[in-house]
């Protein structure tokens, strides 16, 4: 259904799940944009905020690998919030070093503090550095 819809199907993951196969899989879909979100912006940030091992990580780094490989059209996104200064810039430099483009398309997200994310936010300990008001 996505190659016959006048659409473009937009999958939004983690990249956890993407290895070399699926990659290759959802190569065949040319009406399909993969946006990778990236959870952290370091292995530490990535283990604090998912509470799975900061290994998984680089799995998302190499999910941007296994689809730009691929010819997958993909994007990163991060949620700068709970990321430091210095751990963003050494993210975006390893972006550089996988592919040009994916520093430059980075796109950068901010927490939006309504009531139950708050909640939810208070409940894990955690508080963002920057957020909009």
């Amino acid at each position: 259904m996505v190659e016959e819809s006048e659409y473009l199907f937009i999958l939004e993951t983690n990249g956890i799940l993407i290895d070399r196969d699926y990659a290759e899989a959802l190569s065949r879909f040319h009406k399909l944009h993969v946006r990778v979100s990236l959870k952290g912006a370091s292995e530490e940030e990535f283990s604090i905020l998912t509470g799975a091992l900061p290994t998984g990580f680089s799995r998302q780094l190499q999910a941007l690998e296994h689809l730009l490989a691929q010819g997958v059209s993909v994007h990163p996104a991060l949620m700068v919030s709970f990321s430091t200064r210095e751990s963003i810039g050494r993210l975006r430099e390893e972006m550089r070093r996988i592919d040009p483009s994916l520093e430059r398309e980075l796109e950068e997200e901010y927490v939006l503090p309504y009531p139950h994310v708050v909640e939810r936010l208070k409940e894990a300990g955690l508080k963002p550095t920057q957020a909009y008001d």
